[in-house]
């Protein structure tokens, strides 16, 4: 199908021009004023274009259990999430829907899934989130999120003799199981990317990062993790490997330009610098870590370093939302209390750039996304201009960076396909999915954690936080 964008505000250098968009098929064919008009003619004026914005780091499973998991840090959260994970691909299926659903009407075109697995139905759960985004139209970068190691390993000993846990499924079995998810599912012609994606060093041994490694070489794969997240992981990097986990990670071999690794709050300068070099991309979820308490990563570093950054929602569990503009508007501003030079501090339209670009390039996709050039694959957000919330007129791009726009997704487009027209989404109906996670799911405040009960005091103890108290 073919279609013109006519008369629409697109940003440039100094300022905006008002021209038409031509796409053929699945890519942008032409960028001009004055075009003649192909196909279908959609209506650009008082609009604004964008390439569509990467969620770069998620786990769309974790829907099930937001605005319910109390104020702990990341390794009691995650405890409490697993306690309470959902054990039906079902549900997988609904809450994929839902996370593209948020993502699509909040300016994202390609989301980056860290998929929760369901033990024993691991294929299932695969199989449940890639029907999700194949319906709906939006481009899907799945990480089934892989470990070897059991959930305690993943708190420094503080020298203290701890019983190792074996995890359930061997590291061998584990890479196994992700060669058949690559061969079942790996689609990128369908628009279904499968990434390899051990959760992090907190939980994975270097045989699993060896063989993951081995899987995204062999198949062009781009590679996922969580990196240094907390001050504990910081830690335990020192217990595990006698030096941080980007200098470990990359004597393995973990990064490259295909590398992208949500978080990096607890990085040194020499940490940044390996990134640098490796050419390593880092995304950014700026709520989730002030959320669990995490910390505050160092953007304007990596920035100045030459780092590729992206954004991410992070999961619905740990944000609580799906709202990119929202990520990436606490992300950019977030910044401006980091660094007194305000020279450094991150412009709307570096945000927009980091979003857009920076997201692609972290999946190994520069070339075919993330910018408004001819050529480039049609993943398109138009903004309507006269949405309340975007008004009065005054920069488009800082409008919708540094306010709070709400229903200013006029229309979107994945693969020259549109998947939103005039606000609403029209390859699946929301009412449904409303619906359907409305009664699958029950009113719940007073849930109680059996692991989080096992490990708080550990945890508590070599974090220097002293006797632990109940939590409500």
């Amino acid at each position: 199908m073919s279609f013109t964008i006519q008369n629409v505000f697109i940003p440039v250098d100094g300022g905006y021009e008002t021209v038409d968009v031509q796409i053929e098929k699945d890519r942008i064919t032409k960028i001009a004023p004055g075009l003649e008009m192909l196909g279908k003619v959609v209506d650009g004026n008082n609009k604004l274009l964008l390439p569509g914005f990467v969620n770069a780091h998620t786990h769309s499973s974790e829907m099930w259990q937001r605005g319910l998991i109390p104020p702990v840090p990341l390794e009691l959260w995650i405890a409490e999430l697993y306690d309470f994970a959902p054990l039906d691909p079902e549900q997988v299926y609904l809450s994929a829907l839902g996370t593209a659903v948020e993502t699509l009407l909040s300016g994202g075109t390609s989301v980056v899934d860290h998929l929760v697995l369901i033990p024993g139905k691991e294929i299932e759960t695969v199989a449940a989130a890639v029907k999700a985004y194949q319906e709906i139209g939006i481009r899907a970068f799945i990480g089934p999120l892989i470990q070897d190691q059991a959930l305690a390993s993943g708190i420094p000993t503080g020298e203290v003799q701890r019983e190792a846990t074996p995890y359930f499924r061997s590291t061998q079995a584990t890479l196994e199981l992700m060669q058949e998810v690559v061969a079942q599912f790996h689609s990128p012609e369908a628009g279904v990317h499968i990434l390899v994606a051990p959760t992090g060093i907190q939980l994975c041994s270097d045989a699993l990062f060896a063989g993951c490694i081995e899987l995204s070489d062999r198949y062009n794969l781009c590679r996922h993790a969580h990196l240094l997240e907390t001050k504990a992981q910081k830690q335990l990097a020192q217990e595990k490997y006698g030096c941080s986990a980007v200098e470990h990670l990359k004597r393995i071999g973990y990064l490259s330009d295909r590398t992208s690794l949500a978080h990096c709050v607890w990085l040194s300068d020499a940490d940044i610098a390996i990134l640098a070099e490796t050419q390593s991309t880092v995304v950014h979820n700026p709520l989730s870590n002030l959320r669990l308490g995490s910390g505050i990563a160092p953007i304007l570093k990596y920035c100045q370093a030459g780092v590729n950054v992206s954004f991410g929602c992070d999961g619905s569990a740990s944000n609580d939302s799906q709202d990119l503009l929202e990520a990436i508007k606490i992300g950019s501003m977030l910044h401006n209390i980091t660094d007194f030079d305000y020279r450094h501090w991150i412009t709307p339209r570096q945000s927009v750039e980091m979003a857009a670009f920076g997201g692609a390039k972290g999946l190994n996709m520069a070339e075919e996304l993330g910018s408004l050039t001819k050529g480039k694959k049609a993943d398109l957000v138009l903004y309507d201009l006269t949405s309340l919330s975007l008004l009065p007129r005054t920069d488009p791009i800082g409008l919708l960076i540094l306010g709070r726009p709400t229903q200013a997704v006029n229309s979107v487009w994945v693969n020259g396909r549109q998947i939103v027209d005039n606000g609403e989404v029209a390859t699946v109906d929301v009412d449904e999915l409303r619906h359907n996670l409305f009664e699958r799911s029950q009113w719940d405040f007073n849930r109680q954690s059996k692991t989080v009960g096992e490990i708080e005091a550990h945890y508590r103890e070599v974090m220097g936080l002293g006797l632990a108290k109940e939590y409500s």
